[in-house]
C-alpha cells in the first residue's frame, strides 16, 4: 500500500466540486468539544486510509515523540513526507483540545514555499471538516489579511523568520504567542548556517518564554551533524530527539562526457561544446530543471538554449531570486501545471517547492558540494522511493574529477556538516530592540533567555551589558545622538518610547544582506526584477544586456529604478551579483584529492575519469599527479617572470587566504612583489625576480599559528573590515536601508557606515562590532577555520617539487585565470583568444 507524502498527488482527475475553492470561513469559528486522548490521531490515520496511504514508521515515531512532549529534528530524504511527520502530531493535539488563537507555527525560509505548504496543511482540515484556519504571513501577504491577523491570528500560521520577528515586535506579542504549542522549522539546514538561523534561535528562545510548554521540530534532508542541528532548534538544557530514516531513494549521478578533450583545460573552455551535447539530450516533452550555481550563468545558458532552439519559446523559462515575484510565480505554476517544460534556475528552486511533474535534472558545472547535489537531485521524481537522477554538464575538464568525487562521497554517505555562526553581536543588538517593542524586557530575564540559544550560550554578562548600553545609551561613542538611544527603562522594563524608532526598526527587521539593489522595469512600468546597484552604475544610455530572459537596452534611472526597453541587438553582457563563485566544499575537496590518488594508482575507471586520460597523461608526462598526502609544487620561468604553482585542492576561498598568508611569510625573508592567482585547485605566485621558493616550502611556512595576525599584516584588513562593517551596522540598526516609501542607495549606506566605522575605530577601538567585522572578514572571505586545518595538513604533507620546461595541465587554468582577470592593453584580442593562442603554443 502506498505511503503518504505532501508531494504525492491523486492520479484521478479532480471533479468540478473538488476544483472549487473552499468558501471563506467566518472570522470566528465555532469550536467542537474536547476529544479523548488519541482520538485526534485516530481521525488523521483514518484520513490517510481514505486516500489509500499508510504512514511511514518515521512519521509514526515523530507523532509519538511530539505527543510525549519532546522536541527535536526530523531528518529524511527529500519528498518522503517530513511535513506531515512534523505537522500531524500537533494537529492531532489541536483536534483533541480545540482553541482559538495561534497554536501551530510553521517557519519556512522562502516565501514561495508557503503557498505549497498552505495547501498541504489545509488538506486534512478540509477533508475532516475541522473549524481551523490555516494562513500565511509573509512579505507577499495582502494588507487586508495582515489587518485581520493583527486582530486574531489563525490557529495555524505559515511565515518566514523575518515576518515572525515582525510579529514579535508588537506590544501584545506575549499574549498572542502564549497559547502556542508547536513550532515547525522547515529547511533547517538552509537556515542554521546564516544569521537568519541565528535570529531564528533567538526568536525560538523568546517563544519558549511566552509559552513554556512549546515543542519545536526542525526539518532537514541533507545534513551530517544531526544532534547539533537538533539542539540548536530546541535550545540548551533540553534533550533533543532525532527522528531519522534512511529510506531507499537511489541517487544516480552521471555526466555528459565531452566528445573531444583538449590537452589544457581552463574555466569555461568546454561550454560551447557541452551546449551542443546538452541540446541533443534535452527532450522538451519531459519536465526538466537545469541548475546553475550563479544567477549570471542561468541568464547566459537560458539565452544560449533559446537562441539554438527558438521553437522552444513559451515552453522554457528562467528562474532565480532576483526576478520579480510575478515572474517567479508564473514559472512555478507553469512547472506544476505542465505548460512550462524546461526551466533554467539557481538555488531558488533548491528547496522544498513541490514540482512533482519534474523528471529530469541537470547541473551545469560542478555542484561544488555534496549536500547541494543531493538536494538538487531530489527535485527529480519528487516521490518517496523514486530514483533521483541528476546529469552534470562539465564546463571545465577538471570538473569531471569533482563529479566522480561527489559520486563517491554520496556512496559513502559523507555529507558536509552544517556549521552555525557563534554569537554575532549585530543580530543580538537588533533582537534587543525587537524585544523592547514586543512587550518590553528586564535585563536579567532577557540575558538568561538569550543564553538558552545554543549560538549565545557562551555570551558573557559583560558582552550583554555592552550591547544593552549601545541600544540604551548609544554606547560610549554615539550617546550624543538621540536616534541611537533606542530603548528606555520604565518601571524596571525596557521599552521603545519613540514611534519613529519603532517604525524604522520594523521596516528594517531581518539579517539578509547584499549590495543595494535597484529595480529593473520597462518604461511602461512592468517590473522585471532587481540587479545590484553597482552593475547599473556602470551602464550608459543605449547599453544592451540580458536580464530575466530578455535582451534589454538601458534608458535611464529614476528613484532607484533602472528603466529599459526591449532590444534587437545580440549581447553576451549579463548582470553580475555579489558572491558570484561558489568555492568547493571541504568534504568534496577531500574526495577530489582521493580521486586523484586513485587515478595515480589506476584504481579509478569511471567514464568521467576515462575521458580525462589525455589531460592526465600529459600531466604525468610534464610533471606528476600528486597523491592525497603530497603537496605538488611546480616551477618554471617564462617571459612574464618566475612562476610557482601550489596545489592544495582546497577551494577558491581557502586559496585566497592561503595565497595572501604565504606571500606575507615569503616577504619576511626577502622583499619582493608577487602577483597571485587562485582557483579551486591551486595558487600561482608570479614574481619578476627569481626567489628561493623551494627552500622556504617547509613546516615553518605552513605553521597554523598566528594566522589571524599574519593575515592582518598581509591584507588591507582595515578596508576589508570597513566593508564588512556596513552589513553589521545595517543588521544592528545603526544605519537603515529601508525608509517608508524610499530606499537608501549603496553609496549612501557606504558613506553612513564608513563614518560610523571611523568613529568606533577612533573612540572605541575595542567595540564588539569592530571585533565582529574583523572576524567575519577572516571567516566569510577566507574560511579561517578551514584555512588553519589546511595549513596543518600541508605542513605534514610530502613536498613534490617539479621544475617544468613547459606548463602542465594543472597550472594552465591558473595562467588563463590571470589573463582573464587582467584588463587588455593595446590589443584587439579577447581574453579567450589570447588563452587559445597560449594553449596552442604550449601544446607544441
Amino acid at each position: 500500500m502506498p505511503r503518504l507524502s505532501t508531494s504525492l498527488r491523486q492520479k484521478k482527475k479532480p471533479s468540478k466540486t473538488e476544483d472549487t475553492p473552499p468558501k471563506k470561513r467566518s472570522k470566528t469559528l465555532a469550536l467542537p468539544h474536547q476529544l479523548p486522548a488519541g482520538e485526534g490521531l485516530a481521525m488523521l490515520r483514518g484520513w490517510f486510509k481514505t486516500l489509500g496511504f499508510h504512514p511511514f514508521p518515521f512519521q509514526e515515531e515523530a507523532w509519538a515523540q511530539f505527543r510525549a512532549g519532546n522536541s527535536g529534528l526530523i531528518h529524511v530524504p527529500t519528498g518522503a513526507g517530513k511535513t506531515y511527520a512534523a505537522y500531524l502530531g500537533p494537529l492531532s493535539d489541536l483536534i483533541e483540545n480545540p482553541a482559538h488563537g495561534l497554536r501551530i507555527l510553521i517557519i519556512t525560509p522562502l516565501r514561495a514555499l508557503s503557498r505549497d505548504m498552505e495547501k498541504a496543511l489545509e488538506a486534512p482540515i478540509q477533508a475532516l471538516g475541522l473549524p481551523f484556519r490555516v494562513e500565511s504571513r509573509t512579505g507577499d501577504t495582502s494588507s487586508t489579511q495582515r489587518t485581520r491577523q493583527r486582530k486574531q491570528l489563525p490557529q495555524i500560521l505559515i511565515t518566514t523568520p523575518e515576518s515572525l520577528n515582525l510579529l514579535l515586535s508588537y506590544e501584545d506579542a506575549p499574549q498572542r504567542f502564549s497559547g502556542l504549542q508547536a513550532v515547525i522549522v522547515d529547511e533547517w539546514h538552509d537556515l542554521m548556517t546564516s544569521k537568519r538561523g541565528i535570529q531564528m534561535e533567538l526568536a525560538l528562545a523568546r517563544l519558549r518564554r511566552f509559552s513554556p510548554t512549546l515543542r519545536t521540530w526542525a526539518l532537514s534532508a541533507t545534513m551530517a551533524n544531526l544532534q547539533d542541528a537538533a539542539q540548536r532548534a530546541i535550545g540548551v538544557n533540553k534533550t533533543a530527539v532525532v527522528v531519522a530514516a534512511r529510506l531507499e531513494r537511489p541517487i544516480v549521478i552521471d555526466a555528459l562526457i565531452p566528445r573531444h578533450m583538449d590537452g589544457f583545460p581552463w574555466a569555461g573552455h568546454l561550454r560551447a561544446m557541452m551546449l551542443t551535447q546538452l541540446l541533443e539530450v534535452l527532450d522538451i516533452e519531459v519536465s526538466t530543471l537545469i541548475f546553475t550555481n550563479v544567477r549570471s550563468h542561468a541568464e547566459r545558458w537560458y539565452q544560449d538554449i533559446l537562441e539554438a532552439r527558438p521553437d522552444w519559446a513559451g515552453l522554457m523559462a528562467l528562474h532565480h531570486g532576483s526576478l520579480a515575484k510575478r515572474e517567479r510565480e508564473f514559472v512555478e505554476e507553469g512547472l506544476k501545471e505542465g505548460f512550462i517544460k524546461l526551466v533554467i534556475c539557481t538555488s531558488s528552486l533548491d528547496l522544498g517547492v513541490d514540482f512533482a511533474p519534474v523528471e529530469r535534472v541537470f547541473q551545469i558545472g560542478s555542484p561544488k558540494g555534496v549536500a547541494r547535489i543531493i538536494q538538487r537531485a531530489g527535485r527529480a521524481a519528487h516521490r518517496p522511493g523514486a530514483e533521483c537522477r541528476i546529469t552534470c554538464v562539465p564546463t571545465q575538464a577538471l570538473e569531471l574529477i569533482e563529479i566522480s568525487a561527489v559520486r563517491k562521497a554520496i556512496q559513502n554517505h559523507d555529507i558536509e556538516a552544517r556549521l552555525s555562526l557563534k554569537k554575532p553581536y549585530d543580530v543580538l543588538v537588533q533582537h534587543l530592540v525587537t524585544c523592547a517593542l514586543g512587550g518590553g524586557f528586564s535585563a536579567e530575564a532577557l540575558y538568561q533567555e538569550v543564553i538558552t540559544a545554543v549560538s549565545y550560550q557562551d555570551l558573557s554578562r559583560d558582552e550583554f551589558e555592552w550591547i544593552l548600553t549601545l541600544v540604551r545609551d548609544g554606547g560610549k561613542t554615539l550617546g550624543a545622538y538621540p536616534e541611537y538611544r533606542k530603548i528606555e527603562l520604565r518601571e524596571g522594563v525596557y521599552e521603545v518610547p519613540d514611534k519613529r524608532v519603532a517604525q524604522l526598526h520594523r521596516f528594517n527587521i531581518g539579517t539578509i544582506g547584499s549590495d543595494a539593489s535597484m529595480n529593473i522595469a520597462f518604461l511602461q512600468g512592468k517590473s522585471l526584477g532587481q540587479v545590484e546597484e553597482s552593475f547599473v552604475s556602470r551602464l550608459k544610455k543605449g547599453d544592451v544586456f540580458t536580464f530575466a530572459g530578455r535582451v534589454v537596452e538601458f534608458v535611464t534611472v529614476r528613484e532607484m529604478t533602472a528603466y529599459v526597453r526591449l532590444a534587437s541587438k545580440k549581447t553576451t553582457v549579463v548582470p553580475r551579483w555579489s558572491g558570484g563563485r561558489l568555492p568547493i566544499s571541504a568534504s568534496l575537496a577531500a574526495y577530489f584529492r582521493k580521486t586523484l590518488e586513485r587515478n595515480v594508482n589506476r584504481l579509478e575507471s569511471t567514464p568521467d575519469i576515462q575521458a580525462l586520460k589525455p589531460i592526465l597523461a600529459l600531466q604525468k608526462e610534464r610533471s606528476v599527479l600528486p597523491k592525497a598526502h603530497e603537496l605538488l609544487a611546480e616551477f618554471f620561468k617564462s617571459r612574464q617572470g618566475y612562476h610557482l604553482f601550489l596545489y592544495p585542492f582546497e577551494g577558491r576561498m581557502v586559496h585566497e587566504g592561503l595565497a595572501a598568508l604565504l606571500a606575507y611569510r615569503f616577504s619576511k625573508t626577502q622583499k619582493l612583489t608577487f602577483q597571485m592567482t587562485v582557483n579551486d585547485y591551486g595558487i600561482e605566485f608570479l614574481s619578476s625576480e627569481n626567489f628561493p621558493f623551494q627552500a622556504l616550502l617547509n613546516e615553518t611556512l605552513f605553521s597554523p599559528h598566528h594566522v589571524a595576525e599574519d593575515l592582518q599584516h598581509s591584507l588591507n584588513m582595515s578596508e576589508l573590515a570597513r566593508r564588512q562593517f556596513r552589513d553589521i551596522a545595517r543588521v544592528a540598526g545603526l544605519i537603515y536601508q529601508n525608509y517608508p516609501g524610499t530606499l537608501k542607495s549603496s553609496r549612501q549606506l557606504n558613506t553612513s557606515s564608513s563614518v560610523l566605522y571611523d568613529v568606533f575605530t577612533q573612540f572605541e577601538p575595542d567595540s564588539l562590532l569592530l571585533h565582529q567585522a574583523r572576524q567575519e572578514v577572516l571567516e566569510n572571505q577566507f574560511e579561517q577555520g578551514r584555512l588553519i586545518d589546511t595549513l596543518t595538513r600541508l605542513g605534514a604533507s610530502q613536498l613534490r617539487w617539479k621544475d617544468l620546461k613547459k606548463p602542465s595541465p594543472l597550472c594552465f587554468p591558473l595562467m588563463a585565470e590571470r589573463i582573464s582577470s587582467q584588463p587588455l592593453r593595446a590589443s584587439n584580442e579577447t581574453a579567450a583568444e589570447r588563452i587559445w593562442k597560449m594553449q596552442q603554443q604550449w601544446l607544441k
